[in-house]
C-alpha cells in the first residue's frame, strides 16, 4: 500500500537518512532484485522436467536437471546473502545517525523543555523508536524490492504460460488493495499508542528504581507493582490490537487469492484438452501460482513493521524539530570581571498563574558575595538559574559587565559561570573523570589534585581503591553526601569561573560534613562574584549583601547586622531557624 500525503512526507524525510549510503544500499537492492526475479526459474525447470525428463527422449536431463537446481541455489544463496548483509548495514547506519542527531538534539533542548518533559519519554524514543524507524527505512524496502520483483517475475512467466488465465487472478487486487489500507489505519493508531505506553512505563521504573528507599520505607510496593501492572496491561492490549490487525490481514489476502487460484485451476483443467496445456505446463503454472503467494503474503506482512516505523518517525522527527536553546547573543569575553545588575527582572513559568519574579532590581560588585534567603517558592533558584540563561527573564533585562545577558553567547558566558548545587551530578566514571568534566577533560592531572586538595577531597580519594581512577558508580552511589559536594567543589575550583552559584550547596550535610564542605566553599568563594541560595542562615552571616526574597519580590537586603536591625522577613527567619536548631 503506498503512504498518505502525510505518510509519503515523512518516508521521503526518513529516506533522507538513507542518502549518504545509497550506493551500498543500491548494491544490496541489485543483489536482492536479482535473486527474487529468479524465482521463476524453479517452475520452469518443473515444466521441463514433467515434460522432457520423464519423457524418457531426452536422457541428458538426468544430470542437468538436479545441476541446474543446485547451481540456481547456490546463486541466490549467495546473492541473497550479500543483499541482506548490505540491509542490515545500512540499517545500522541509520540507527547510529539519528541516535546520534537525537542525542545532539537534547543536549541543546532549552531547560524548560526537559522540564517539561518526563526523561522517560526522551529515553524511548531514542532507544526504541529509532529501531522502528531504520526497519521501515531499510528492511521494509528491502521486503518490498524482493517479494515485488519475485512477484513480477511469477507474473511473467504466468503470462507466458497461458496470459488468458493469467489476466483472471488480476480480480483479487482491487479487494486485497481495501483490506491492507482498512487495517493499516488500526496498525498506526496502536503504534502510536504502545510508544507512549512504553515511554509511560520507563518512567515508572525509572522512579521506582531510583526512589527505592522510600518506596521500601513507606511500604510501596504494592502500589508500585500496580501502577507497573496497569501500564504492562495497557501495552498487552495495545500489542493484541496490532497483532489481530496485521494477523487479520495476511489471511484475508490470502483467502482471496484462494478464490482466485481455484478458478484459474478450474479453467486450466477445462482446457486441458481444448487448448492442448501439458501436464508439465499446468504444473509448472498452479507451481508459480502458489509461490506467488508467499511474496504476496510478505507485501501484505510489511505494512505492520512500515506502520510502526511511520508512527516511530513522528515521534523522533517531533524531536528533531524541537528549537534548541535560544542562543541569539554574538557577544564574547575570555573572562568576566563579575559585575551583574538586574533591572526589573520579571519572570513568569509556562503556564503559571502568577509570575515566580515581579521586578528584581538588584547589582551584585565583582567579587562580593550575594546570599538569597526566604521562604520556600519566594524565587531563589529561579533567580539563579537566571543567570546562566537555562531560563530568560520575560521583562526587564540582566546586565553582566555591561552587557546584556542575551547579547552574549552562550558558551561565553557558561564559560564564566561554575555551579555547586545541592543536588550534586556525577557520572558513572572515575575520580578524576568527574572533576576534569566537559571542558575542563584536558587537564592535568596535577592540576586535578590541586583542585582536590583545595577542595578537602584529597585525603578521602588516596584512601580509595584506585585513588583518583576509582569509578563512583551511577552518581556517585559509592560516596557520601559529603564526598559528593567536595567532588562538585573541586570541580567548580578546576573550572576557577569568575561567577559562581551555589544552590544550598550544604543544606543535606551533616554537622561534620558541612564543616568540611564550608571551609572547602570559602576557599572556592575567595575572589569570586558568588550567588549563594542559603538554607542555613548560620552559613551566610559574613556575606557581602544579603537578599529577602518573597512571592517573587525583593522585600530587603543589606549586611547580616542591618537587616537584623530591620527587624523584617530576615530577621523573622534567623529567629525562627536559630530557635530551632537551639531547641534541638
Amino acid at each position: 500500500m503506498m503512504p498518505t500525503t502525510h505518510s509519503g512526507i515523512l518516508y521521503r524525510r526518513l529516506l533522507g537518512y538513507v542518502r549518504p549510503y545509497w550506493k551500498m544500499l543500491a548494491a544490496a537492492m541489485l543483489m536482492t532484485a536479482i535473486t527474487a526475479s529468479t524465482e521463476w526459474m524453479l517452475p520452469a525447470l518443473l515444466k521441463l522436467l514433467l515434460d522432457k525428463g520423464f519423457s524418457g527422449k531426452a536422457p541428458q536431463y538426468l544430470y542437468l536437471a538436479p545441476a541446474a537446481i543446485v547451481g540456481l541455489f547456490v546463486v541466490r544463496g549467495l546473492l541473497g546473502y550479500i543483499g541482506s548483509y548490505g540491509l542490515s548495514w545500512v540499517s545500522n547506519q541509520i540507527i547510529f545517525d539519528i541516535r546520534g542527531k537525537m542525542f545532539e538534539c537534547i543536549m541543546r533542548l532549552p531547560t524548560g523543555y526537559l522540564h517539561d518533559n518526563p526523561s522517560s519519554r526522551l529515553i524511548t524514543r531514542v532507544s526504541n523508536d529509532v529501531n522502528n524507524v531504520a526497519a521501515a527505512a531499510t528492511s521494509v524496502i528491502g521486503t518490498a524490492l524482493s517479494n515485488s520483483f519475485s512477484v513480477i517475475g511469477l507474473v511473467g512467466f504466468l503470462l507466458y504460460s497461458n496470459w488468458k488465465l493469467t489476466f483472471l487472478m488480476a480480480v483479487v487486487a482491487p479487494p486485497m488493495a481495501f483490506v491492507v489500507r482498512t487495517f493499516s489505519r488500526r496498525m498506526r493508531s496502536m503504534s502510536h499508542a504502545s510508544q507512549e505506553g512504553i515511554a509511560a512505563m520507563t518512567q515508572i521504573l525509572q522512579e521506582s528504581i531510583d526512589g527505592h528507599k522510600v518506596v521500601k520505607v513507606y511500604g510501596g510496593e504494592v502500589q508500585e507493582v500496580k501502577r507497573f501492572g496497569a501500564i504492562n496491561n495497557s501495552l498487552r492490549r495495545y500489542a493484541i490490537r496490532q497483532n489481530i490487525a496485521a494477523s487479520a490481514t495476511v489471511p484475508l489476502v490470502q483467502i482471496f487469492a484462494s478464490f482466485a487460484v481455484a478458478f484459474v485451476v478450474y479453467l486450466a483443467l477445462s482446457q486441458s484438452t481444448t487448448d492442448g496445456m501439458t501436464a508439465g505446463g499446468f504444473m509448472s503454472f498452479i507451481t508459480a501460482m502458489m509461490m506467488m503467494l508467499s511474496p504476496m503474503k510478505s507485501l501484505a506482512d510489511i505494512n505492520a513493521p512500515l506502520q510502526r516505523g511511520l508512527a516511530a518517525a513522528e515521534s523522533v522527527f517531533t524531536l528533531l524539530d524541537e528549537k534548541p536553546e535560544d542562543d541569539r547573543g554574538r557577544h564574547e569575553f575570555a573572562r568576566a570581571s563579575g559585575r551583574i545588575v538586574m533591572e526589573g527582572v520579571r519572570f513568569r513559568y509556562p503556564g503559571a498563574e502568577r509570575e515566580a519574579l515581579t521586578g528584581i532590581d538588584l547589582v551584585i560588585e565583582p567579587g562580593q558575595t550575594v546570599a538569597l534567603v526566604g521562604p520556600s517558592g519566594g524565587g531563589k533558584t529561579t533567580l539563579a538559574n537566571l543567570l546562566p540563561r537555562f531560563y530568560h527573564a520575560t521583562a526587564g533585562r540582566i546586565m553582566l559587565d555591561g552587557y546584556d545577558l542575551e547579547e552574549l553567547k552562550l558558551s561565553s558566558l557558561r564559560a564564566n559561570i561554575a555551579l555547586v548545587s545541592q543536588d550534586v551530578v556525577l557520572f558513572d566514571d572515575s575520580i578524576a573523570n568527574n572533576i576534569a568534566y566537559g571542558s575542563l577533560a584536558t587537564t592535568s592531572r596535577a592540576d586535578v589534585e590541586a583542585a582536590a586538595r583545595a577542595a578537602y577531597a584529597h585525603d578521602f580519594i588516596a584512601a580509595m581503591p584506585q585513588g583518583y581512577d576509582t569509578l563512583i558508580g551511577e552518581n556517585g552511589v559509592r560516596l557520601s553526601g559529603g564526598q559528593r559536594q567536595r567532588l562538585a567543589i573541586a570541580r567548580a575550583l578546576l573550572k576557577n569561573a569568575p561567577i559562581l552559584i551555589l544552590d544550598e550547596a550544604t543544606s543535606a550535610l551533616d554537622s561534620e560534613s558541612e564543616r568540611q564542605v564550608q571551609a572547602a566553599l570559602e576557599h572556592l568563594m575567595a575572589d569570586r562574584t558568588t550567588l549563594v541560595i542559603a538554607h542555613r542562615l548560620s552559613t551566610i552571616e559574613g556575606a557581602g549583601k544579603i537578599v529577602a526574597l518573597e512571592h517573587g519580590c525583593v522585600m530587603e537586603q543589606g549586611t547580616h547586622a542591618e537587616l537584623l536591625a530591620n527587624n523584617g522577613l530576615y530577621a523573622k527567619l534567623y529567629r525562627m531557624q536559630y530557635a530551632l536548631e537551639h531547641a534541638a
